[in-house]
């Protein structure tokens, strides 16, 4: 969406980061990924293309709102068609389509279920909208878009889960120097007619993934040092290194990394909200955790790739674990040993890492299914697990 040529180094190669480079191929951009270290942007400065056929995102929820988003920005007639896997047309994007067409734009559900497959057509203008925000996508997606949009939007936000995710949105914002005049996260009042400028720019560590080695080496016999994750960086998820000292875990931040050594853990209350995507490893954490552990406000887990509540339950059960299911989370007992067992990963990138988890604490093995779905966002896992000394392997 940039003027110009940018440069990211250190990318994430994966398929969600894949699902994106497509979608923006798509819309006119010139990506250039054979390099790993360092992917090369010729944007094409908002003018949207209409791509030759339509664009699948894959399993990548975030690509679907942002791509959405940036489609409205069309010139002209036509349309934009989008869709994704099994996963991704379950999950709804109605609250976007409908502030979409306030701001000047058409879309429509092909199935009229308010989920992919969806087309979006161009004329994003500017002007008002509401919308709330089960998910942070929605609004992400909006506040990226706007500013090229040739008139002022305002944005009122009576919901707003995981607003941690719209200030690293925000971020990104202010680098570029877009102008913007929020009010707290309830309404945001955007500038139309602004451009964004081409950057070269290092990607930090991703806290999402570090989640799983800081889970893991709180409550396994282990000393895990992790690199090159930036606590200045606005990603929500770097709360779970004070989530895990609540507990009890020892966690030292020094100057090589982040040092994570096994210790006693006690149940503690979390408000999951603001990291959702840290509800799985923590989940399989509160097993080896002294007492009861409670996971809750964080029904925006329910409407991820699965219902993330309902599916760390079964499996957490199947293992003899205690739990029980809330609305909104999940309360999770102390375990005594980790019974074997096959265990299902719905396809699931988060669920599949976190019960590997599990069966790392396990004398037996743990087997879990749909294995390839860690490559999602983290092809690289089970080999770093495996360097660690982990006993772990992808079977086909």
């Amino acid at each position: 969406m940039a003027e110009g040529t940018s440069r990211i180094h250190n990318p994430l190669v994966s398929s969600d980061t894949l699902s994106a480079v497509a979608c923006f191929r798509g819309l006119g951009a010139d990506i250039q990924t054979d390099d790993p270290t360092q992917w090369v942007i010729r944007g094409n400065a908002g003018a949207i293309s209409i791509p030759d056929d339509i664009i699948d995102v894959g399993n990548s929820g975030t690509t679907l709102p942002f791509g959405m988003a940036c489609a409205a920005l069309l010139a002209g007639p036509g349309r934009i068609r989008f869709t994704g896997d099994h996963q991704i047309q379950r999950r709804p994007v109605g609250p976007l389509m409908h502030s979409l067409t306030d701001l000047g734009s058409q879309s429509q559900s092909e199935r009229s279920n308010s989920c992919a497959p969806v087309w979006v057509a161009g004329g994003l203008k500017g002007g008002k909208t509401s919308i709330e925000c089960l998910t942070s996508q929605y609004l992400s997606a909006l506040l990226i878009a706007c500013p090229l949009a040739p008139q002022d939007t305002l944005i009122d936000v009576p919901l707003l889960n995981e607003p941690d995710y719209v200030q690293m949105t925000l971020d990104w914002l202010n680098r570029q120097k877009i102008q913007y005049h929020q009010d707290g996260f309830s309404r945001f009042q955007i500038r139309g007619g602004q451009r964004y400028r081409a950057f070269d720019v290092i990607i930090p560590a991703d806290f999402s993934s570090a989640t799983f080695f800081l889970c893991a080496g709180a409550f396994l016999d282990a000393d895990i040092t992790l690199n090159g994750l930036d606590f200045a960086d606005s990603q929500p998820d770097k709360a779970v290194v004070d989530y895990l000292r609540r507990m009890g875990a020892d966690i030292q931040i020094e100057s090589g990394g982040v040092r994570v050594r096994g210790s006693r853990l006690s149940g503690v209350h979390i408000d999951m909200n603001r990291t959702p995507d840290a509800l799985p490893a923590m989940a399989v954490t509160g097993a080896f955790a002294a007492g009861q552990t409670r996971l809750d406000n964080v029904p925006q887990a329910r409407k991820k790739e699965t219902d993330r509540i309902r599916c760390m339950v079964n499996e957490l059960k199947r293992v003899d674990v205690r739990v029980d299911e809330l609305d909104d989370g999940l309360i999770i007992y102390q375990s005594g040993r980790v019974q074997p067992a096959s265990l299902r990963g719905y396809g699931d990138h988060r669920i599949v890492m976190a019960l590997s988890l599990m069966g790392l604490a396990s004398e037996e093995t743990l087997e879990i299914d749909t294995a390839e779905a860690i490559a999602v966002t983290f092809p690289d896992y089970v080999g770093l697990m495996q360097g660690l000394g982990a006993h772990m392997e992808i079977r086909d």
